[in-house]
């Protein structure tokens, strides 16, 4: 059996005022996970605690991510999240303040047998 990506969802998220790349990250997941409805799991009779959940987060500076708080924001699957150099700090001289904003790429993977699907209609060779 071999493990395949099924989902891909990207996602931005930002913090204005406080420079929190942890806040920008979890807004990108949360951005992320909107974009998606997982309904193969019941429909295919997946449990969704086998799937792996693979984050990466893009910041500036990502040793400020708190990986661990990132992770908890997903609500389903084995979450494995990493910070890379990514995202894009905004620096408004004005107010003196830097704005950071965060790029979320998550990804999910089942085990699957392919010797259990096979395409409807497939042409023989």
């Amino acid at each position: 059996m071999t493990e395949k990506r099924i989902i891909l969802e990207m996602g931005t998220g930002n913090d204005l005022y406080g420079m929190d790349y942890t806040k920008a990250a979890c807004r990108a997941v949360h951005d992320a996970l909107h974009h998606s409805s997982i309904v193969l799991f019941k429909s295919l009779g997946y449990d969704h605690r086998d799937m792996r959940v693979q984050v990466t987060i893009g910041v500036q500076e990502p040793d400020k991510v708190d990986l661990a708080t990132v992770a908890a924001e997903l609500p389903r699957g084995c979450a494995e999240v990493c910070a890379v150099l990514g995202g894009l700090n905004v620096h408004d001289p004005d107010q003196d303040t830097t704005h950071v904003i965060a790029a979320a790429a998550i990804e999910a993977f089942l085990p699957i047998d392919a010797s259990r699907w096979q395409l409807s209609g497939a042409i023989e060779q």
